[in-house]
């Protein structure tokens, strides 16, 4: 992932946590804050309690992974942070997917799909 996509400052992400809205899934947590860039960026954040350092990798690969293939389906200029919870490490793919656009369907994320 592009460094231009990514958040990495600890005062945007206590920015998202305060002043943006959330949804949670049994997966996931997941915060979004309008960022005025038009595009979106995205900071994963995984805790110690998931297991050591491979584990909480594994569950960052995994939900960057989820939020590169969205992309598409996402309107732009958000600010997202998702905090993974244990089932984000080994629960099935699909399952983490769809908890992802749940998420980002209670949040107002999702483009607008045109219907004749």
């Amino acid at each position: 992932m592009k460094k231009a996509v990514t958040i990495k400052e600890n005062r945007t992400f206590r920015r998202i946590y305060s002043k943006g809205k959330s949804a949670v899934t049994p997966f996931l947590v997941l915060y979004c804050r309008p960022n005025g860039l038009g595009r979106n960026r995205l900071g994963v954040t995984v805790s110690t309690k998931l297991g050591g350092a491979v584990v909480r990798n594994r569950a960052r690969r995994r939900l960057r992974e989820v939020f590169r293939l969205a992309q598409p389906d996402l309107n732009p200029g958000h600010d997202i942070v998702l905090v993974a919870r244990g089932r984000a490490v080994n629960g099935p793919y699909q399952k983490l997917t769809a908890a992802f656009y749940k998420g980002c369907g209670q949040l107002g994320l999702l483009k607008k799909e045109d219907k004749p």
